[in-house]
């Protein structure tokens, strides 16, 4: 019966048998260490029997090896303990020596992310690698608990779709049958439409964007975790995201504390309740940073990211708070897409807010025009075709009814990139797809 890493304390005084890999060895004569991983972590074992040792000549780190031994008590082992008077076994025998260091902790430096990407199958049997996806994973967890507990239904849309309708960013085109597709851009409409059907919906699912941005904040491939509600207002859709953002920073460092802190990194500061969240206008922001700098983004449609990694500190040091929701947006420039909300108090601007996580915008949330005549007419405005086959299902769901809604688009990559104070959206990539890499 095979016992994992994980559970080798609980077998002090035993006997065990222990699958995994070869993570590190040390053959320095009369004393003899290995590490073998597996799953849950490592074990140290101690090998004294020369026949032993010899077994473990000339092979590599990969090794696959089973171990049969007793469980010795030792605060100093990993987990507690080790295994001593061990009989070894090699399943799978590695010769050739690994292209990356795995039993170290692998530099991220800029210059080394091309070796780290290419050998990502290798480097990611690297436990300081590991960290940070089974975070991700948890922080996955933590989302689909959240929603589920406050009455959303999960929804899995298509991504292959007949033509790009939403605008914005370039899209990824492919031959479907001898017909053209598109990559889907995000979930929006379809999210959109399952309001009229379920009133909350939320998927975590991949987006694809064929925008030529080399940047450390682009990849051609992320996960969004999109969320729709129906029957809300601007407030509560912000402190709803609000909520959410504290939900996965608080749960994800009580279940994670050891990875973070491997990557010595500290908790997020957020205050306790969502209403608590600044917000504050981009003009605002202008201003501020013009002030404190004297560099003039005055007038900007857009925040540059120098201001968003400048406002972060600020509320930071000011309000207690790694994030800021920034609102403000005008409805008269190109951020404004055809199913945006105007505020109806002031319309010349929109109900939207990019919510900025410790120095980069993580989140877009916006109200959705949800009035059927407006909805078209904001479409024909800005260029679209209402009679398009593009927009007709889409377009079905307001002709017979939408409350008024609206959502919000989470890059999961960003989030754990930023919990872990990563400099690059891809080192939060399993696989990462940017402009200049599709594979491995």
């Amino acid at each position: 019966m095979r016992t994992l890493a994980q559970d080798i304390a609980k077998n002090i005084g035993g006997e065990i048998t222990i699958k995994g890999w070869l993570h590190k060895k040390r053959l320095l004569g009369g004393l003899n260490f290995i590490s073998l991983r597996d799953r849950s972590g490592l074990v140290q074992i101690l090998v004294e029997k020369g026949e032993e040792v010899e077994k473990l000549r000339g092979l590599q780190i990969g090794t696959i090896l089973s171990v049969q031994g007793n469980v010795i008590e030792d605060d100093r082992a990993p987990g507690g303990a080790e295994l001593h008077d061990p009989t070894i076994t090699v399943m799978v025998e590695v010769t050739d020596e690994p292209p990356i260091e795995i039993d170290k902790p692998i530099s991220h430096k800029s210059e080394h992310l091309d070796t780290l990407f290419d050998n990502r199958p290798i480097s990611l049997r690297n436990i300081h690698e590991q960290a940070i996806f089974k975070t991700k994973d948890i922080v996955c967890q933590i989302t689909r608990n959240y929603f589920k507990e406050h009455n959303f239904t999960e929804i899995h849309t298509p991504k292959l779709l007949a033509e790009a309708t939403e605008g914005g960013a370039e899209t990824f085109t492919l031959d479907y049958f001898g017909k053209q597709a598109t990559l889907a851009q995000s979930a929006q409409f379809y999210k959109q439409m399952m309001v009229g059907v379920f009133e909350r919906v939320f998927e975590i699912g991949s987006t694809y964007r064929a925008e030529p941005s080399a940047t450390t904040r682009h990849m051609s491939e992320f996960i969004t975790i999109d969320c729709e509600m129906g029957f809300i207002n601007f407030d509560e859709l912000q402190n709803r995201l609000g909520d959410l953002i504290i939900t996965i920073v608080n749960e994800s460092w009580e279940q994670c504390e050891p990875h973070f802190k491997s990557w010595n990194v500290t908790k997020a500061q957020l205050p306790d309740s969502a209403e608590d969240i600044p917000r504050i206008t981009i003009d605002e922001i202008h201003e501020m940073y013009f002030k404190a700098t004297k560099t003039d983004y005055r007038g900007e449609d857009d925040t540059h990211p120098e201001e968003e990694r400048w406002i972060c500190e600020w509320t930071k040091k000011n309000k207690g708070s790694d994030a800021v929701f920034v609102t403000g947006w005008s409805a008269k420039n190109k951020t404004f897409k055809f199913y945006h909300k105007a505020d109806t108090a002031n319309p010349d601007f929109a109900e939207r807010a990019d919510l900025l996580f410790r120095g980069v915008e993580i989140v877009t949330l916006s109200m959705r025009q949800h009035e059927y005549k407006k909805l078209v007419s904001q479409l024909s405005a800005m260029g679209g075709n209402p009679d398009a086959a593009g927009y007709a299902a889409y377009l079905s769901a307001f002709k017979y009814g939408m409350p008024p809604h609206g959502g919000f688009g989470l890059g999961l990559e960003r989030l754990v990139e930023k919990l872990f104070k990563l400099n690059n959206v891809k080192e939060a990539s399993l696989f990462p797809r940017d402009i200049n890499r599709l594979a491995p």
